[in-house]
Parts: structure tokens; sequence; C-alpha cells
């Protein structure tokens, strides 16, 4: 486990410093001049040049990216903002702020939306598609496919709208949505989040239902759960023991991809009902062309994918017998 683990993270490593390297040249080399977002309009030759020197963008793009990276370790020092410790993404152009500093202020509201939608859609998702399984082609069955099917088709934005109009203002169900550290305040930070925690999982719950429903049904059909109904375990048993942990290593491993996903920001919920988290963040910056802050996001969103990859994987060996590290 541990040598498995070794290189996972050496091959994380690896595939993180591809992806900030080809990020960061994507983004500092569009037409549009970095400099000239953090000027402002009104900006003279003389303090685009100072702005350049300043924000040591005036140098060629590779050495720029040996600076940048070199501030993530060990911080780095800009002439008009003085030492940025590290982990240094940088200082956004529009606040002048040190963009990881800002992504540690969201990041507490993404991750409370993140988890406990998580929780949500894997525990009505799965469930819902055990059920399926279990009496496939029974009534049970094709009304959980058929519901599975519609919330798939919604959009959130459409959701969450008509869900915070009925359940929070007409009917006064719910709170209306808002976030509060769990640690000020833990039935402020329950009920401001329930309504996007539901609204986020609809349309995960869907897909986690068709799939739970094909992979425990498949699963079933398999040679080896044939053969512990034959030797007379018991229904249960056969279902648990054999059949689920067959299904459940494909679920695990897009439940990682989609953590990780949600984690880099849940952007399309976070607008809709005003939370403030990494999302919002990115939204922002990209119409203020704020380029520190947004390739800070974009990395933040990959280290998760990655690491969560990781944790999946050995998950994956704990689940499922078949697979095996080595």
């Amino acid at each position: 486990m541990l040598r498995f683990l070794l290189r996972r993270v050496v091959g994380a490593a690896v595939i993180l410093l591809i992806i900030s390297a080809l990020v960061f040249v994507l983004f500092y080399a569009a037409p549009r001049d970095p400099a000239r977002v953090a000027c402002g309009k009104v900006c003279t030759p003389e303090t685009l040049a100072l702005v350049r020197h300043n924000l040591g963008i005036a140098d060629p793009i590779p050495v720029q990216y040996w600076h940048w990276l070199q501030g993530i370790f060990v911080g780095r020092e800009y002439t008009s903002y003085g030492n940025c410790p590290a982990p240094c993404l940088g200082y956004s152009f529009i606040n002048r702020e040190p963009v990881f500093g800002t992504i540690v202020d969201r990041f507490p509201t993404t991750l409370s939306l993140s988890v406990g939608s998580a929780f949500v859609f894997v525990i009505f998702g799965v469930g819902a598609g055990m059920l399926a399984a279990v009496k496939q082609g029974k009534p049970l069955d094709k009304v959980a496919s058929s519901a599975s099917l519609i919330a798939s088709s919604m959009q959130i934005y459409i959701v969450g709208v008509l869900a915070m109009y009925f359940l929070t203002d007409q009917w006064h169900l719910l709170d209306r949505p808002s976030y509060t550290p769990f640690t000020e305040n833990p039935g402020a930070w329950f009920s401001g989040l329930l309504l996007p925690w539901l609204v986020l999982s609809v349309i995960f719950t869907a897909n986690y239902t068709r799939m739970a429903r094909s992979q425990l049904v498949e699963s079933m059909s398999e040679d080896y759960v044939r053969t512990a109904r034959a030797k007379g375990l018991s229904r249960r048993t056969v279902f648990f023991r054999f059949a689920w942990r067959g299904a459940m290593g494909p679920i695990v491993t897009i439940f990682g991809l989609d953590l990780g996903v949600l984690l880099g920001g849940a952007i399309i919920t976070e607008k809709t009902f005003s939370l403030q988290g990494i999302g919002a963040l990115s939204v922002k910056a990209v119409s203020t062309n704020d380029l520190p802050t947004l390739l800070g996001v974009m990395m933040v969103a990959a280290v998760a994918i990655v690491l969560l990859n990781i944790v999946v994987d050995a998950v994956y060996a704990l689940i499922d017998p078949r697979v095996r590290l080595a």
C-alpha cells in the first residue's frame, strides 16, 4: 500500500506540474495584456511599464512561470506588494490581495456545499439504485428509473429558482440560502445550506440511481454471485457481501471525480443562491480578467481532482477484492 501511494503521489506531482505549465502559458500568452488589465482604465505608457516590472510580467513567459512556481514553495518578493509568503499564487489584479488568501477565505463555503450535497446524492442515489436493482422489472424499479430520467434532464438554475420561490418565499419551509461558519453556529450552517444541498443533489442523485442500478444488475449476474447463491447463502449475504461490493467500484470512481469537480467550485449553484464560494470567485475573475485569481482557482480544482483520484484508487482495492494494488 505504501509503495502504491508513493508512486501515485509522485505521478500526481508530475501531472500537476504539467497542468500548471499548460494553464500558465495559456493565460499569460493570451492576446490580452495582463499588465493593462492590472493597470486600470487610465494608464499611461510609463505606468504600464512600471506595472509590468512590479508584477514580474516583463520577463519571458518561462521565467515568469519559474517565479510563479517558486513562489508556491518558498514565497515570492513583489516590488509593489512586498513579500508574499508560501504558498504564493500571486496577487489579484483587481483587489490587490493575495490570491491564496482569497481562495482560503472562500473555500469553506464551497467545501460545505460540496460535501453536504455529496452526502445527500450518494445516500439517496445509491439507495434508490439498490432498491431498483433488487426489484428489477417491478413497479418500484420502473418508478425509480423514470424519476431518475426526469431529474437528470433538469437544470440547476431552474430548479434552484423554483425551489427558492416555493420552499422559501411562499411556503416558508426552509431558510433562505446563506453561509454561516460551522464553528460559529452549526444550526445556521445547516439550515442555510440545506436548500442548496437538495437542489445540487437533484441531478447527481438521478445519475447515481441509474448507475447503481445498472452496476448492481450486472454484478448480480456474475458467476461468483451465482456460485454464492448455489452454496445456500442468504439473499442478504449474497447481495451485500458479493454483488454490492463488486458494483461499488465504478461508483466510487465517479464519486471521486464528481467531488473533486465540486470542490473546484459549484459555479451554477453558488451563483443561483448567491453563495460566495470558489465558483463565484472564478466567475468574477473571468468577468474582470483577473488572471492570477483564475489561475489559482484552476490549480485548486486540479489538486482536488488529482488527490481524490489517489484516494479512490486505494478505496477501490478495499471495496472490490478482485482488485489488487500490487
